[in-house]
């Protein structure tokens, strides 16, 4: 059964913009994944439509009420019947996204219905977090104006596990976290294309060789050297004997 990502937003423009071009859009065509896009406010009961207040206890910024989340989900929920669902909402409180929580919910996980909140303002009343939302996902130790690019970074980094989605199998197993050399994962290695001398600036000659072997040993070298410069994190000692 193809997942169904299911976006509850207060600018549905972004989540329809991104989810319709490109890669992403070309597998959805292709019947690959589907998804819908929930206008927050259609879930207020306000005759002005609001779906934010105050915080209680005083301080600046507005919260998200738990009101029209708990509508918006259950409503969903209620017209997919018994089917497995996972509501996600996207904060700097929770756990950060990486290669194996996206791949672990790709492949997995038997989850079919994805239910992404897209936060805004100060947050979301507590109360619907901690009796509505399954996990919180954080794109980093860092703050956005929004839930939606966080959910759409999701959304794609799943959608390229999808069989079939980037045209060539073989490309995802060859992705930055990917890569593996005996416990650590590898960023992944540099990339060249025509023209072979740009301005005197050559393309390694291995790759020229047409020695796959020989590639493939460089490639892995080149990973190697990247990771311990940039991410030395990903890498164990034994990785680089």
């Amino acid at each position: 059964m193809k997942p169904t990502f299911h976006f509850i937003t207060l600018f549905p423009d972004t989540i329809q913009v991104w989810m319709t071009t490109s890669i992403v859009g070309r597998a959805r065509k292709s019947g690959l994944f589907d998804f819908n896009i929930h206008q927050l406010r259609d879930y207020s009961e306000d005759k002005h439509l609001s779906v934010d207040d105050v915080a209680y206890g005083g301080g600046g910024g507005m919260v998200l009420r738990v009101e029209p989340l708990v509508k918006a989900v259950e409503t969903i929920k209620q017209n997919l019947g018994e089917t497995s669902t996972k509501i996600i909402y996207f904060s700097p409180s929770g756990k950060t996204l990486n290669h194996k929580i996206v791949k672990d919910y790709v492949l997995t996980q038997k989850t079919h219905h994805f239910i992404f909140i897209c936060g805004h303002y100060e947050g979301v009343d507590q109360r619907f977090i901690d009796h509505w939302v399954d996990e919180e996902i954080s794109l980093g130790d860092f703050v956005l104006t929004g839930g939606e690019l966080p959910a759409l970074a999701m959304a794609d980094a799943m959608i390229r596990h999808l069989e079939g989605a980037l045209g060539r199998e073989t490309t995802v197993d060859t992705d930055s976290f990917s890569l593996k050399s005996g416990s650590s994962s590898l960023l992944e290695y540099p990339h060249y294309t025509r023209p072979s001398d740009f301005r005197n600036l050559r393309v390694p000659e291995v790759l020229l060789s047409g020695n796959h072997q020989k590639i493939e040993a460089w490639r892995l070298e080149k990973s190697k050297e990247k990771t311990l410069s940039r991410r030395p994190d990903l890498i164990t000692p034994t990785a680089l004997s």
